[in-house]
C-alpha cells in the first residue's frame, strides 16, 4: 500500500510512503484490539482505594447492651458495619489491577488497529514535522493546511521533538507519540493518524 506524502502546508510533494501489508493490510483481530486496550487502561490505574475494615475504625468496644432479653439482635461493638461510624463489609483494598499479555499478541493488537486506520482512510503521511520556535498557531495552520483542522489527531513522529511537544500541548485533541512508543489504545482512539515521513519505516520494522 502506498500513500502520497504532503509536505506541511498540504501540497503533494510527488513522493510515496510505502505501508507494508503484513502491518497495514493484515486481517484485524478485534479480541486482540479489546485484550490490549484493557491492559492499557488497567495499567494506569492507581489501585490506591481504601476503606477501613471492622478492625481498623477507631472507637469502643465495649458490649453495647446485653446479650439476651431485649428483644432484639445481639450488638457486640459500635464498630460493627451494622452500625454509623463502623467498618465496612468487604471494602475496597489497594491491589494492582496491571496484568500481563505476549509481545506477540501485542504486535497483532497494533497491526489490527492500524489496519483498520489503513482501511477508513484515515492516515496521512506528512514530511517530517519541523517546527523552529514553539507556537500552536504553526501547529494549527499545519492542520488546516493538511485539512484535519478539528479533528482528533495522532501525530506519529521519530522521535522527540521538544518543540513539537510544546506546540500541540495546550490541544485538547493532539497527542503525540514517537514511532517506538505506539499503542493500540492511541491509534483507537485517535480520529486520523498522521504520521511523519520518518516514522513510517519504523513502523514497518518495529511490527513487520
Amino acid at each position: 500500500m502506498e500513500l502520497t506524502i504532503f509536505d506541511t502546508t498540504g501540497k503533494d510533494t510527488g513522493k510515496k510512503a510505502t505501508l507494508k501489508q503484513e502491518v497495514f493490510g493484515i486481517e484485524p483481530n478485534d479480541h486482540a484490539i479489546y485484550l490490549d486496550v484493557k491492559q492499557y487502561l488497567a495499567n494506569r490505574r492507581q489501585g490506591t482505594h481504601k476503606s477501613k475494615q471492622r478492625n481498623e475504625v477507631m472507637g469502643s468496644t465495649r458490649k453495647l447492651k446485653r446479650q439476651k432479653g431485649t428483644g432484639g439482635a445481639r450488638a457486640g461493638s459500635i464498630l460493627s458495619p451494622l452500625f454509623v461510624g463502623g467498618g465496612r463489609v468487604f471494602g475496597p483494598v489497594p491491589r494492582d489491577y496491571s496484568f500481563k499479555l505476549n509481545r506477540k499478541l501485542k504486535q497483532l493488537a497494533r497491526r489490527s488497529a492500524l489496519t483498520y486506520k489503513a482501511q477508513e482512510n484515515l492516515i496521512t503521511v506528512v514530511e517530517d514535522v519541523k517546527i523552529d520556535t514553539p507556537r500552536t498557531k504553526t501547529f494549527l495552520a499545519m492542520a488546516q493546511g493538511l485539512k484535519l483542522d478539528g479533528k482528533k489527531i495522532l501525530l506519529v513522529v521519530p522521535a522527540t521533538d521538544h518543540n513539537v511537544s510544546l506546540s500541540v500541548r495546550n490541544l485538547q485533541k493532539v497527542k503525540v507519540v514517537q514511532a517506538a512508543d505506539l499503542c493500540t489504545y492511541d491509534i483507537m482512539n485517535a480520529g486520523v493518524l498522521l504520521v511523519a515521513e520518518g516514522a513510517v519505516n519504523i513502523i514497518n520494522e518495529m511490527l513487520a
